[in-house]
């Protein structure tokens, strides 16, 4: 009997039952959490791979639509031109039609119509583009802790609900039209109407120095100042007004110096500064607008000395973007297809004698322009590494700006008054289109801070002054003075800026604040 085991009683089973089910319950639980860990990281791992992808799908896009748009000219602009001309009606006082914006841009609706009817949208001629997850950073970055203070709501819940309710604007490779052949043609000029004017406090607290608008959103710009500080705006839409969004501190790291310049990425999620290349300091930054809007530094310092005066994207299909500073150096940033990534290529120092005070790029072709103190205009082929284009004038340069419409003409803006913007053809060596300019009452000097803008017909120039007035011209009129002068403001005018959808000029000053204008 020895053999036979006494049976457990019924509370010794009941014990043991609990014991394995809270043994089990332990493995269960254990094996739960390792499981929910490794999906939630599998989840962040997905969505860095969407927001890759997303932002690799743009660039595609855009690729796509400038190869088929350099395809279009290569086989010749007769056809595009027979095409168009038979849509326009042409103006009553010269043959030529000005491209109105609206066939560059899709119209603005209402915000509801725009969410309920994505599908609609195929019958533009080209799809808008989706917004991308990622923000463009830099190589061997360093993100600094920022400064800032926002209205409402947080910064980037602002401008993440802005990004999806704003008319989007599509990257397009934009037609080349022929402008050249209307310059200085009439001898009475075309006007434009100024109805109304509204001048908002710009908050910051020393006188502005950039001012750029979001080249996907329409409702946003920014503006920069000596205090450091850069601050998004949103157009207020059927009003003359303008929010503050946010304001972020964007000092240097070393020295704490503000911006020179500022650019605003392609994708429109990020803004480019530039300082200087004195004592080590930190020589471009990056806002980044989707995220914690931290502020990163690129560690690249390819300018070797001086103030970096300008900066600009171009119009390629490759992102990058190009700096010209006082070290007499142009150098190309690309953006490298490894995340987080920017390399710098110094396209030439020796070819300018003193600083280079402008930069940008001609759209038909991979050719940068630089201008400098020196009086000297490069036309510099990335591709070939050579300066194709080489002119001098009599008088400094300060500026460059390439027509929006014909690729062929730019524009410089010059130190002779009376003289200060003059027109050339890059086709076309030592040859001046025309020139023409302002009396200043309140200076003679001519300042480096007074910009221009193109219209987006790329026939009007607007341009800032020494004086309170906003001076515009219209390159077909044979005269060298303004075709008209527009009060704006109470102290003079940095720049006027115009909208590329809107029939609204955005302009600063440095009376600290900043004008809306409504014109047709």
């Amino acid at each position: 009997m020895s053999e036979l085991q006494t049976p457990k009683s019924k509370r010794q089973e009941e014990e043991d039952e609990e014991a394995n089910n809270a043994g089990c319950r332990e493995e269960q639980e254990q094996a739960l959490v390792a499981l929910v860990e490794h999906r939630s990281a599998e989840i962040d791992r997905l969505k860095h791979h969407i927001s890759n992808y997303q932002t690799k799908l743009i660039e595609a896009q855009r690729s796509l639509r400038d190869s088929k748009a350099k395809l279009s000219n290569l086989r010749g602009h007769d056809d595009v031109d027979d095409e168009s001309t038979r849509n326009v009606t042409p103006s009553r006082k010269d043959s030529y039609p000005s491209p109105s914006p609206s066939k560059i841009l899709k119209p603005s609706v209402p915000t509801s119509s725009i969410s309920k009817s994505k599908t609609n949208a195929v019958a533009v001629k080209q799809k808008p583009e989706a917004s991308s997850r990622d923000s463009i950073s830099n190589s061997k970055t360093k993100t600094v802790p920022v400064k800032q203070t926002s209205s409402r709501d947080s910064p980037n819940l602002r401008a993440s609900r802005d990004r999806d309710r704003g008319t989007k604007r599509k990257f397009e490779q934009k037609e080349h039209k022929e402008v050249i052949r209307f310059i200085a043609r009439n001898s009475s000029p075309t006007t434009i109407k100024c109805h109304s004017s509204n001048q908002i406090s710009s908050q910051h607290k020393r006188k502005l120095r950039s001012l750029i608008l979001c080249p996907v959103n329409e409702q946003l710009f920014a503006t920069s100042s000596l205090d450091g500080m850069v601050s998004l705006w949103q157009l207020q839409p059927g009003r003359l007004a303008a929010s503050l969004l946010s304001t972020t501190d964007c000092l240097s790291q070393k020295q704490r110096r503000w911006g020179e310049d500022m650019a605003w990425h392609p994708s429109g999620h990020t803004l480019f500064s530039v300082y200087t290349a004195d004592d080590g300091d930190s020589q471009i930054s990056i806002l980044n607008l989707n995220k914690t809007r931290g502020v990163t530094f690129l560690e690249n310092k390819p300018h070797v000395k001086g103030i970096i005066n300008n900066i600009k994207f171009m119009p390629w299909e490759n992102t990058c973007f190009v700096t010209g500073g006082s070290d007499h150096a142009v150098v190309l940033w690309n953006e490298s297809d490894e995340e987080n990534k920017w390399t710098s290529k110094t396209l030439h120092r020796n070819l300018h004698s003193a600083a280079v005070m402008g930069v940008d790029g001609m759209r038909n072709k991979n050719v940068v322009l630089s201008v400098g103190a020196d009086k000297r205009i490069y036309g510099f082929d990335v591709q070939v590494g050579r300066a194709d284009y080489k002119h001098q004038i009599e008088y400094k340069c300060m500026s460059v700006l390439s027509n929006p419409c014909d690729f062929n003409l730019f524009m410089v803006q010059s130190g002779e008054p009376e003289k200060q913007l003059r027109l050339f053809d890059i086709r076309l060596r030592r040859t001046e289109l025309h020139s023409f300019g302002w009396k200043q009452d309140s200076s003679e000097s001519q300042s480096a801070l007074i910009n221009q803008s193109w219209s987006p017909d790329g026939l009007h120039i607007t341009s800032g002054s020494a004086d309170p007035v906003i001076h515009v011209f219209d390159i077909r009129y044979n005269a060298r003075k303004p075709t008209q002068s527009i009060k704006a403001h109470q102290k003079r005018v940095f720049k006027a800026e115009w909208h590329y959808s809107q029939l609204l000029l955005i302009s600063i000053s440095s009376d600290l604040n900043i004008g809306l204008h409504k014109i047709s």
